[in-house]
């Protein structure tokens, strides 16, 4: 069986005019008559990194199963690579690789034994030795999957996802449970991938991981898209913006704090803890701190900082614990 090299390089620019790696059109499933997906748009151009956000049941796995081609859609259309999931599904699985939360592995199965299983599966897999150094699993390449460390079986289903030379990637959390050596790795992976004109779809809980990943990000809850653009896009392009995080010992009716002449917004974010916005950080922190001062007011804490994808992501989704 022919051997390919280790993701080869692919001549594709985001701006070359060939046809985007992933399209959805008004797509919308329904469980039980829930519409779980609701008309939901969006499209992902080849070779870049698509962070696809959203809290807990909002729709992001049914979104990328059906993309996957492992659950049909109740209407909309759907084109990855420029085939049909369903009805194409064999000739997409050839040209994808994907990452799953969890499961698919055999526990008695060395990472060596398994990514030798699934390269015969493609008709031009990566070499197993230089996946397994990919992945940083070169000195436990002979250990049984149910012995490595949650880390190192996170490490060893990307590298599964990309044993077949993919064109696209789909990554669901791929970072989950690793200690932070090994989400380093993987976001080197992610970059060397976006070099060689990968596409990858990533999905993910850490707000840091999608800010630094991104090319775009498409924010979504309930099933509709609430946010699309570019990560500077989502922070609203405010680079002089500053946000100062507050903590009072009680708490304070916002409109005391919003009545400051340098501050722009005010969130209460909990009970005595305020978010304010402003742009000129340093007379701000002045007229603050001199107004707590003047009305006897005891300051717990105090940070300042940028405003974070974090913040938008609370700001359009809620802070409300989600199960």
């Amino acid at each position: 069986m022919a051997r390919g090299v280790l993701y080869p390089r692919v001549e594709t620019s985001l701006n070359a005019g060939v046809d985007p790696a992933i399209v959805v059109d008004g797509l919308v499933k329904r469980y039980s008559g829930q519409e779980v997906v609701a008309g939901l748009s969006l499209t992902v151009q080849r070779g870049e990194v698509f962070a696809l956000l959203g809290p807990n049941g909002a729709g992001k796995t049914t979104t990328v199963e059906i993309l996957e081609g492992y659950r049909p859609a109740d209407a909309g259309a759907v084109h990855v690579l420029g085939l049909n999931p369903r009805r194409e599904a064999r000739a997409l699985k050839q040209r994808i690789g994907v990452v799953l939360q969890q499961g698919g592995i055999y526990p008695q199965a060395t990472p060596q034994e398994m990514l030798s299983l699934f390269a015969r599966f493609y008709a031009h897999p990566a070499r197993v030795d230089e996946l397994l150094e990919l992945a940083g699993l070169a000195q436990v390449a002979r250990t049984r999957f149910r012995r490595l460390s949650g880390g190192q079986q996170r490490r060893l289903a990307l590298a599964l996802a990309l044993v077949g030379n993919p064109d696209l990637v789909f990554l669901d959390e791929p970072t989950s449970g690793m200690d932070p050596q090994g989400r380093q790795l993987t976001w080197q992976v992610v970059s060397q991938l976006r070099e060689r004109g990968v596409t990858v779809l990533l999905t993910t809980h850490y707000m840091e991981e999608a800010q630094r990943l991104a090319d775009h990000i498409a924010i979504i809850d309930h099933g509709r898209l609430l946010a699309f653009g570019t990560p500077r896009e989502l922070l609203r392009g405010t680079s002089d913006t500053t946000v100062v995080r507050l903590r009072l010992p009680h708490a304070l009716p916002p409109e005391q704090l919003r009545a400051l002449s340098l501050v722009h917004t005010v969130r209460e974010l909990d009970e005595g803890d305020y978010q304010l916005e402003v742009e000129n950080p340093a007379a701000a922190l002045a007229e603050l701190t001199a107004w707590l001062r003047d009305h006897q007011v005891v300051l717990d804490d105090l940070r300042v900082g940028q405003v974070t994808l974090e913040d938008v992501f609370l700001q359009l989704t809620g802070r409300d614990l989600r199960e």
